[in-house]
């Protein structure tokens, strides 16, 4: 069973990451942060833990393994889940809230200046997360069981 183990927000583009325990998820905007406010289709950003601490073994920054994920810019770190394709149109649960699977969530070339090759690396098989919907709306709590609902 996977588990949500972070939670960030930003209010504008390029702006300060928040961190936080909980947030309350809506489907008019997401968390309410910036990518919420840009379309509710894709407002909520998924990462999965292996696949980021994966694509930082294949940059070229040796100092990789000691970036923050919250560099990547995505709303909800989950431990255990891998995203891929088949993945599009399936829910999952988080605490009271209820997520889509949208689309997946391409790397910026702003990953580079974080760390030479990060861009590449989070590239090939969803690494660089997914974006979501939100279904039902809810409260989400750092350390809550992630579960797919079909």
């Amino acid at each position: 069973m996977a588990e949500l183990i972070g939670i960030a927000v930003h209010q504008q583009s390029r702006g300060a990451i928040q961190k936080l325990t909980q947030a309350q998820l809506n489907p008019h905007n997401g968390l309410g942060d910036y990518r919420g406010a840009k379309n509710p289709r894709t407002s909520v950003t998924l990462l999965s833990l292996h696949s980021w601490q994966a694509a930082l073994a294949e940059t070229d920054d040796f100092f990789a393994q000691e970036i923050d994920w919250i560099e990547r810019r995505a709303n909800l770190l989950i431990d255990a889940i891998e995203f891929s394709n088949a993945m599009i149109g399936r829910r999952l649960q988080i605490g009271e809230a209820i997520l889509q699977i949208t689309c997946e969530t391409d790397p910026c070339s702003r990953m580079d200046s974080i760390a030479q090759g990060l861009k590449k690396a989070l590239t090939p098989n969803w690494r660089g997360g997914a974006r979501c919907q939100v279904i039902h709306a809810g409260k989400i709590e750092c350390g809550e069981q992630v579960q797919w609902l079909d």
